[in-house]
């Protein structure tokens, strides 16, 4: 997507030094646009722990580069044995999201077998590369399968909007370019359509209003802002045609983990009967669970409730406390919607039934890969 008219990924190799990885800080935004550089697998560690990238595909992108800057910096006569090392390190960075582990598991899978330290670090980069341009392509295709869901709502109200609502941010920040519940948005706009974006603010990092309006407002989509809890008044007045969100982690039987808070606004999108989806790509998928309540939710501190950041009057971004000194908080940073409340997935390779058989029977040589991508030390 583009940043003031230039085009941007989320995360690339720096043009005249190869073992230099690049990453915008989102912490940082909307406020500043700060690009931060990679250097080590404590970098990458640290990146993804403190949310500098944040977002399922996004996570997966960065971990597979981390583990290229790995095996760039493991000692050769150990070279494989580290990089199993760096693996477990970088999966322990946040529990929830697939792609970490998906990815992870994919770099070691792709070298394993290797013995030249050379080729090996070919291998790395290459398969970094790979898992980077799969994510974007994958979104790209995600926005033209969803975008005929909001063509279908289009042609019932001519000349009126498409309003869409969506929760936290699972737009190009999230992945690597695209994103997942914003590529429908996008091909839509792309195609003609009026759309509309109902953002949720998303508490507790504020990823819909620091980061969903940023990027919306780049690409000049009409949105409007509201409160977390303002999206059953929107749909009970008939303010809502389709709600999309992303997915951190999905079961093989459509149990959705997502931000928290997504859960509510599937309970009342289905009493208001409005369509509510979920898009992915298929990274995201949990090829070994079938229930969402298997599913592990990262908790985070409670600092991330009790206080909160922005800009202020004299250009500083300060951090502001909200709750008394001495409140206990617990910071559930996701939950689960089961797949009874979704009325489909949208993937690369379609839309589909949120049900296990129609999952399998579409995605039935990802679930054999698996066997291969899972290496331990």
């Amino acid at each position: 997507m583009k940043v003031d008219g230039t085009h941007y990924r989320t995360i690339w190799l720096t043009a005249d030094d190869p073992s230099t990885v690049e990453i915008i800080d989102q912490r940082q935004l909307p406020h500043r646009f700060v690009v931060e550089p990679l250097r080590s697998v404590e970098d990458t560690f640290t990146a993804i722990k403190d949310m500098l990238v944040r977002g399922a595909g996004l996570i997966g992108a960065t971990a597979g580069y981390g583990m290229y800057l790995a095996a760039l910096q493991a000692d050769e006569s150990r070279l494989l044995e580290e990089m199993v090392r760096a693996g477990a390190y970088l999966k322990s960075a946040r529990p929830t999201a697939r792609n970490l582990g998906w990815a992870v598991d994919r770099m070691l899978a792709a070298v394993v077998e290797l013995e030249a330290p050379a080729t090996i670090r070919e291998t790395s980069l290459a398969t970094a590369a790979a898992i980077a341009d799969e994510d974007a392509e994958f979104c790209r295709l995600i926005g033209e399968h969803g975008k005929t869901l909001i063509q279908d709502i289009a042609r019932t109200k001519p000349g009126d909007p498409v309003n869409i609502l969506t929760h936290c941010n699972a737009g190009w920040l999230a992945f690597v370019d695209y994103g997942s519940a914003t590529a429908p948005i996008y091909a839509a706009r792309d195609a003609g359509i009026d759309v509309h974006v109902w953002v949720d603010e998303t508490r507790p990092w504020n990823q819909g209003s620091r980061l969903t309006c940023w990027e919306l407002g780049k690409e000049a989509i009409n949105h409007t802002l509201i409160t977390d809890n303002a999206g059953g008044h929107l749909m009970q007045h008939g303010l809502v045609d389709l709600v999309i969100v992303g997915s951190d982690r999905t079961t093989r039987a459509g149990d959705v983990a997502n931000k928290i808070g997504t859960y509510l606004k599937a309970l009342a999108a289905r009493d208001n009967d409005i369509p509510f989806y979920v898009a992915l790509p298929s990274s995201t998928f949990d090829w070994q669970l079938v229930h969402g309540t298997d599913i592990e939710i990262e908790i985070r501190s409670g600092d991330e409730i009790t206080t909160i950041a922005g800009l202020a009057k004299n250009g500083t971004i300060e951090s502001v406390r909200l709750a008394p000194d001495s409140v206990e908080a617990a910071n559930y940073v996701f939950d689960v919607t089961p797949s009874r409340l979704v009325n489909g997935l949208i993937t690369e390779r379609g839309i589909l039934a949120a049900e296990e058989a129609a999952i399998v029977e579409l995605f039935t040589d990802k679930i054999t890969d698996t066997r291969s991508l899972h290496v331990t030390g």
